[in-house]
């Protein structure tokens, strides 16, 4: 008995020791909500990093799209930190097959999108999906499977990490290391499918961490160059912060920049979001066939993902919810141990 104590103990210290060796030498942030929505209008501030091969997202996600051949649905922004973080990407991605199908496309802002806090609005419906910045739309799907395909309730995440591809995301430096996304408010309004408008919903100013809402990651995935930390992810001064630093050097120390511009950006914003949603059917912006998609590899951080902690809020989710175990399951092999 003692002998196998001793060997279960063993396998576990290797355990333990290869995720050490194999933890990622930058620690990025994930915040994902437990709650998942069916269609809707999200409208968030954010002021995003800057620098090369840094992105700040902001995405919906279904649960358990990364295992197995699970049929993929996600909804992304995602900002680029490189060329002075003017540019963007919106995208859908869908299907069964890996990599799944994607629908990106890129677009440039007139200014840096990491000088102050700008406006970003996601709508979806049944019958389309469009993307908005500081009140211009930029992109609408209508129409076609690569919309309707879109099913299941999302859960919502803000992510900031850095990808491997410098073809994508551009040149790696980690001499400019802290960057920061900055999070002023994120506020969301259901559809009503019976009516077609978007109703009162609710809005988060993120004054404190709201922990029965928001829960934070603690994973990394493939192409990834951060792991994600709790401590990356906090508020502060009413602004979600989140963190992409050093490993030595988690969590975030400073002021952030306040959003002078807040109230009346969302004002403006609120007022057109009914009208939008009814005009859709009359809409003619884009429409996407499936002959369009791109097959190119998983962008988003939640593409690749390798273990996902909000697929049951209670399961924890990712490495670190297996590391704890571990370490639990060693002090009951030594106890075990010293009996015998």
């Amino acid at each position: 008995m003692l002998r196998c104590c001793l060997l279960l103990i063993a396998g576990a210290l290797s355990t333990l020791l290869a995720a050490s060796v194999l933890a990622k030498p930058y620690k990025g942030a994930e915040l994902y909500s437990y709650e998942a929505y069916l269609y809707g209008r999200y409208e968030m501030r954010m002021r995003v990093a800057r620098g090369g091969g840094v992105l700040s997202t902001f995405f919906t996600y279904k649960d358990g799209s990364q295992i197995g051949n699970t049929f993929w649905e996600e909804i992304d922004i995602e900002v680029f930190g490189k060329n002075n973080a003017t540019q963007w990407q919106t995208n859908i991605i869908l299907g069964s097959s890996r990599p799944a199908i994607h629908t990106e496309e890129e677009h440039t802002a007139s200014t840096s999108l990491a000088d102050a806090y700008h406006t970003y609005v996601l709508e979806w419906t049944p019958d389309y999906v469009a993307w908005y910045l500081d009140g211009e739309e930029v992109r609408r799907i209508t129409g076609t499977s690569t919309v309707t395909s879109l099913t299941n309730p999302q859960s919502l995440r803000f992510n900031i990490w850095a990808s491997e591809s410098v073809e994508w995301t551009g040149t790696w430096d980690d001499s400019i290391l802290p960057v920061y996304q900055f999070v002023d408010y994120i506020s969301y309004q259901p559809y009503n499918t019976e009516t077609n408008h978007f109703e009162a919903g609710w809005r988060d100013d993120f004054d404190s961490l709201d922990t029965s809402r928001w829960g934070k990651a603690n994973w990394s995935f493939d192409t990834n160059r951060v792991d994600f930390v709790p401590e990356n992810a906090l508020v502060k001064d009413g602004i979600l912060v989140l963190a992409l630093t050093h490993e030595n050097a988690t969590g975030y120390s400073g002021t952030p920049p306040q959003d002078d511009s807040a109230s009346s950006a969302s004002s403006s914003l609120q007022s057109s979001a009914s009208s939008s949603a009814s005009e859709a059917s009359s809409s003619s912006s884009e429409s996407s066939s499936e002959a369009e998609l791109s097959s190119s590899s998983p962008a988003s951080s939640a593409a690749v993902s390798s273990s996902l902690a909000s697929s049951s809020r209670a399961s924890g989710g990712g490495g670190g919810g297996a590391l704890h175990g571990l370490y639990l399951f060693l002090l009951a092999g030594l106890v075990l141990a010293r009996r015998r």
